[in-house]
């Protein structure tokens, strides 16, 4: 065979260092699988080998670990580049991570770090696979919360590639990489993971990734994957400093966020791409846009296309803290507690607070959600509502209601009032009182209210003990106006086009198509060819009168001159 036509690099590249094979079965160099051995020492010891063999002669190398519990105590291993850990399946290769002989360690099973090991572009991680295995990190309890208690744990990694795992009770984050250029996160399960954050601790979340490390173009792509009750983020992009330029590459595509706190989240990308995910059930915001992140951040001219955002307990898109442009096109936003989209900024949030440029909702089937479909809290310019279908949304529509004595019975996620007769779902979203305990509303027939989870994989709902039998509650009443758009804050030179706004139900509960509020105001805004007929009070409400613009061709107008 002739090798005149290869590159010197290759043509010149040496065979595999002597003692450092480039494929290692783990149980015939000193790990044990068993289940009892600390299996942590030696495979640090091979990484270590393997990476000098790496480092030698530039061939990346295996370590393949056939069925069995590995056991990894007391310490995490630092990673070594050119070094692949690859097992038989979740399930049959699990690592089984704890600390009881050192609760101070954080244990991660693979880390390589900028503040441990000055991990940098120049120091960085490559040629790496993590596929085929199994972390339960549920042996890891700390005193004190540590973001490095994840699974895996990685910076400044390049053509890394996570594949098939399954990850979940870490008390970090399950899957918190940093950095990671040229990268594929495909097919990974994550689980409640991030259960020993309090909900403002760093880091907390099933799938998290800091970026800005490499610069403007980071190219990442999450696909396939499924975060499960996770203690912050399902799946979440966070730039790490407000020095670095936003960057863009990431897309997120075809994965599922269920039972988070929220179900994707992006603080601080540029033209972040979520496409044919499902995020339903999550406890703040099926998709949330803030500056929530360490570096008080907001993602920014992202696209949000044709995906399910259905169930959750809040909103199911919040967008806030962010400059615009973004895009929320063509999904089915459904059944969420209060708002379907929500633009506001967050009040604990610290980033950009001004008018959000150029937002567009276009094309989505906005129904059954508690409160407005479309509600603007963040003052918003140049911004295009366009064809999207709002009906039967305001489904908060009970009014207040007391009750206690015998006919009343808690538990830690239910509620019972055989007395009542409340109309099925109309206290969704809501907060329940009970003395001093709040629990929030998830759901309800005529005589039972289904309690949220406090934080995420909780058994209980309630912010304190579970109430006695008899225990006297309070649900306040709902707001009166709930609209398919409500404007709330100053919106300038929007369009809001071609909507289809109505309340077919039986019992109608969308009171109006439009609502610009009392703190609201709509400036040279183009309001054209939007049908609002059959709403429950009247097309539009108009606290405060638009200004100029063009209002043309819109049913069932009759409210404005």
């Amino acid at each position: 065979m002739s090798f005149q036509g290869l590159p010197p690099a290759v043509r010149e590249r040496r065979s595999a260092v002597a003692g450092a094979p480039l494929y290692c079965d783990a149980q015939q160099f000193g790990l044990e699988g068993d289940g009892v051995t600390n299996d942590q020492p030696a495979l640090a010891a091979l990484v270590d080998r393997l990476g000098d063999g790496y480092v030698a002669d530039g061939r990346a190398r295996i370590i393949y670990c056939p069925p069995g519990l590995y056991s990894i105590r007391d310490a995490g291993t630092i990673w070594r580049s050119g070094v692949s850990l690859i097992g038989a399946g979740p399930g049959v290769t699990r690592f089984l991570l704890s600390n009881e002989g050192n609760r101070a360690e954080p244990t991660p099973l693979a880390f390589w770090t900028t503040v441990q090991h000055g991990a940098d572009r120049d120091r960085h991680i490559a040629d790496c696979t993590f596929a085929d295995f199994e972390i339960d990190g549920s042996g890891v309890a700390m005193a004190e919360y540590s973001y490095l208690a994840k699974g895996l744990g990685l910076q400044y990694v390049v053509r890394g590639q996570f594949r098939n795992l399954y990850i979940h009770h870490t008390a970090a984050t399950g899957l918190g990489c940093d950095f990671l250029q040229d990268s594929v996160i495909d097919s990974v399960v994550v689980v409640g993971c991030g259960r020993l954050d309090n909900g403002e601790e760093m880091g907390g979340a099933g799938i998290g990734v800091g970026i800005g490390g490499w610069g403007a173009v980071e190219r990442l792509t999450i696909a396939n994957c499924t975060t499960v009750g996770n203690g912050t983020n399902g799946i979440f992009l966070e730039l790490q400093k407000d020095t670095w330029v936003p960057p863009r590459g990431y897309r997120i595509i075809g994965c599922h966020s269920q039972g988070n706190r929220f179900g994707i989240s992006d603080w601080g990308a540029d033209g972040l791409i979520v496409t044919a995910c499902t995020m339903i059930g999550n406890l703040e915001a099926g998709f949330d846009v803030s500056a929530e992140g360490t570096s008080g951040v907001a993602g920014r001219g992202g696209l949000v296309t044709d995906c399910v955002i259905d169930g959750n307990v809040r909103d199911g898109v919040s967008v806030g803290n962010t400059p615009g442009p973004y895009t929320v096109r063509g999904n089915r936003i459904t059944d969420n507690g209060a708002y379907g989209f929500h633009q506001h900024n967050l009040s604990h949030g610290t980033g950009f607070r001004g008018p959000a440029g150029e937002v567009v909702i276009e094309g989505n089937d906005f129904w059954g959600n508690g409160l407005d479909a479309i509600r603007v809290d963040q003052p918003m310019s140049d911004a295009m509502i366009v064809d999207n279908r709002i009906r039967n949304n305001g489904r908060q529509c009970a009014g207040a209601a007391e009750g206690g004595g015998e006919s009343v019975r808690y538990s830690d996620r239910y509620v019972v009032d055989r007395r009542a007769d409340w109309p099925h779902d109309g206290h969704r979203g809501k907060v329940l009182r009970v003395g001093e305990r709040v629990a929030v509303v998830a759901a309800n027939t005529g005589t039972e209210l289904t309690l949220a989870p406090v934080r995420p994989g909780a058994d209980s709902a309630w912010s304190g003990d579970t109430p006695s039998p008899g225990t006297r509650y309070e649900l306040p009443a709902a707001p009166q106006t709930r609209a398919g758009i409500t404007v709330n804050a100053a919106v300038d030179q929007a369009t809001v086009r071609g909507n289809r706004i109505w309340d077919n139900n039986e019992v109608r509960t969308q009171s109006h198509g439009l609502w610009i509020t009392d703190r609201g105001s709509c400036v040279g805004c183009r309001v054209e060819d939007n049908d609002l007929g059959g709403n429950a009070e009247a097309a539009t409400r108009l606290d405060t009168p638009p200004v100029g613009g063009r209002w043309d061709r819109n049913h069932v107008d009759q409210d404005w001159s």
